[in-house]
């Protein structure tokens, strides 16, 4: 009976702990099993925001009208604070006549989402157009004339074409009589007979003088690529097909030399000018492929990846320079000497430019002790919060959102008044929203900040930029947003479909230069072939220390001044303006 009850304890104690191993390896496996639910639904909203980033992006999916309702306590609690601190309230902007940029405004009611009305057929007669008359008779009317004509437009397209230019250069007769103080016994048949010279009138210098293509061809190629994206071998293909023998060899070649041309003159003097007077240069950066150089080796080589970086400063010159590495001494490099406002996205690549200049790493040219500001970007921190609210439909995620939203709608509706009264209007009834929305966001960013996702993410950003995304408050004259910028960035973006990676790193830098044209350019309203074509046929006979007068900001001006019969002949000899008195010139690159 002893033994029997001896080994029922034994058999109940080896239970007892055959029942202990397996729980823990079922709290084991629960554990591991309740990780990977985490991990799948990470990566279930990861591949959310993939797909809708790729698809439905640019139709933004957040119903405004309904953020109103469910977040009108918090809009009613912000007003209360602008009484309670006695300030009155700013009036809401109107979203149907206002039309914001890329990032301003959520939902139905933002401008994007407005539907214009139609205006009826379009009047042809205003758009300045060589006009082609076409009379429409009844064959059977006779000899008696229409009593009149009901005229209507429309547009057609008619194919140009290259011209041949065909430069005559003058050749003259020159006859030099001779000697009378020789004596007649010592004349010869050699000293009687008159000296006869042939003078031919110098060519006119050409920007490339070996060239077979003139000024506005080289300007038409070359507007044709990095304006409108039409790849050299495109071009090469139309070219054919129209009987002239250009190759996209030879256009890589122009494209090169003129670039390091007015890359020495033009947009090195524009650059000068634009480190020492800029008040903000925004910036921002994209990748562009560079294609390796032919060695003797047999295998092949893939592309390596370079940066274009832009830079604009204030509303006068816009740059595209190239860097070969992304580093935080490339960007240095390129900010070297300027001191002033830098409007940049938070990446680490700038953290260098914003740094007390005893900080900085020592170069191996002079130290660069200039001092610079961070201004941040509110569509980068919006854009956070609208991934997170359209994928994982927080609604922390939606409340920030409607509070960004009211700081845009308020920034706009003072847009193009005086900076002074802009940052009078902002002090008053923006100031206390901003201050809102960060207390807010610190009280947000303590409650998932130990939890990984995209909402701690959004949150983080906010938190960290505190500075930089109040940085606008200084100055009337600083942007809320980066979005210009990044809109430049667009014509490297577009153009990489096309032409796909750039020959050298000599190649970008000369592109980035024939952008910078381009771009500054349409900055100031000027047709960009039209302008290159005049700058091509200027430039060679340009006095080298006024080369900041040929720039897009000061073209008009100095056009103006140029003889019109001169350019449009295309190869001629100018005649120079002298230079203007001190008080109207702009200051020397």
């Amino acid at each position: 009976m002893l033994g029997e009850l001896a080994a029922a304890v034994t058999r109940i104690a080896e239970l007892e702990a055959a029942l202990a191993g397996e729980r823990e390896r079922a709290e084991a496996a629960a554990a591991e099993r309740d990780r990977l639910r985490e991990a799948y639904r990470q990566v279930k909203l990861e591949l959310e925001l993939l797909r809708r980033r790729l698809f439905v992006a640019k139709a933004e999916r957040i119903d405004a009208a309904q953020l109103e309702l469910e977040f009108a306590d918090k809009l009613a609690t912000l007003d209360e604070l602008n009484r309670q601190l006695g300030l009155s309230t700013a009036p809401e902007s109107t979203n149907t006549t206002t039309e914001g940029g890329a990032g301003d405004g959520t939902g139905a009611n933002s401008p994007r989402a407005v539907r214009r009305t139609r205006t009826g057929r379009r009047e042809l007669r205003d758009v300045d157009l060589p006009e082609v008359r076409i009379e429409v008779r009844d064959p059977l009317e006779g000899a008696a004339p229409p009593m009149c004509w009901e005229e209507s437009s429309r547009v057609v397209w008619r194919r140009g074409g290259s011209v041949r230019l065909v430069v005559a250069r003058a050749k003259y007769r020159e006859v030099d009589e001779p000697a009378e103080d020789v004596a007649p016994a010592d004349r010869d048949e050699a000293t009687i007979a008159p000296m006869v010279r042939i003078h031919t009138v110098p060519m006119p210098p050409a920007i490339l003088p070996r060239s077979i293509a003139g000024a506005s061809l080289l300007a038409h190629i070359v507007s044709e690529k990095f304006c409108d994206g039409l790849p050299f071998n495109r071009q090469a293909d139309r070219f054919a097909r129209e009987g002239i023998p250009i190759d996209r060899g030879s256009m890589s070649r122009w494209a090169e030399e003129l670039g390091a041309i007015v890359g020495s003159s033009v947009v090195e003097a524009m650059r000068n000018e634009a480190l020492r007077t800029a008040f903000c240069i925004a910036t921002d950066a994209t990748g562009i492929l560079v294609q390796p150089i032919k060695g003797g080796e047999q295998q092949r080589r893939g592309c390596r990846r370079g940066h274009f970086f832009v830079q604009i400063a204030d509303a006068d010159h816009v740059f595209f320079e190239y860097v070969p590495r992304e580093t935080s001494a490339a960007v240095g490099e390129l900010f070297r000497g300027f001191s002033g406002y830098v409007q940049a996205d938070a990446k680490s690549v700038y953290d260098l430019l914003f740094k007390p200049p005893g900080e900085r790493p020592p170069g191996d040219d002079e130290p660069d002790l200039a001092e610079r500001h961070e201004v941040g970007c509110w569509s980068h921190c919006r854009r956070k919060l609208w991934e997170t609210a359209i994928t994982t439909k927080s609604p922390v995620a939606r409340e920030g959102l409607l509070r960004v939203k009211r700081i845009f709608d308020l920034d706009r509706s003072w847009r193009g008044r005086p900076a002074a009264e802009i940052k009078a209007q902002r002090d008053l009834h923006l100031r206390p929203h901003t201050d809102a929305f960060f207390a807010w966001v610190a009280v947000e960013y303590d409650r998932v900040k130990d939890q990984r996702g995209m909402l701690r993410s959004a949150l983080g950003y906010a938190h960290r930029q505190r500075g930089p995304l109040t940085r606008f408050f200084d100055d009337g004259r600083l942007q809320l947003t980066n979005n210009h910028a990044e809109r430049e960035l667009r014509r490297v973006a577009v153009g990489r479909k096309a032409w796909l990676f750039v020959g050298s790193d000599d190649h970008a830098q000369a592109a980035g230069n024939l952008l910078t044209l381009i771009a500054s350019a349409r900055l100031h309203g000027l047709d960009p072939e039209a302008y290159l074509r005049d700058l091509f046929c200027v430039l060679p006979q340009w006095p080298r220390d006024r080369y900041l007068e040929l720039a897009p900001r000061y073209w008009r001006a100095t056009r103006a001044r140029l003889d019109s019969r001169q350019l449009e002949l295309e190869v001629a000899w100018f005649t120079i303006p002298p230079p203007l008195p001190p008080s109207e010139q702009p200051a020397p690159g």
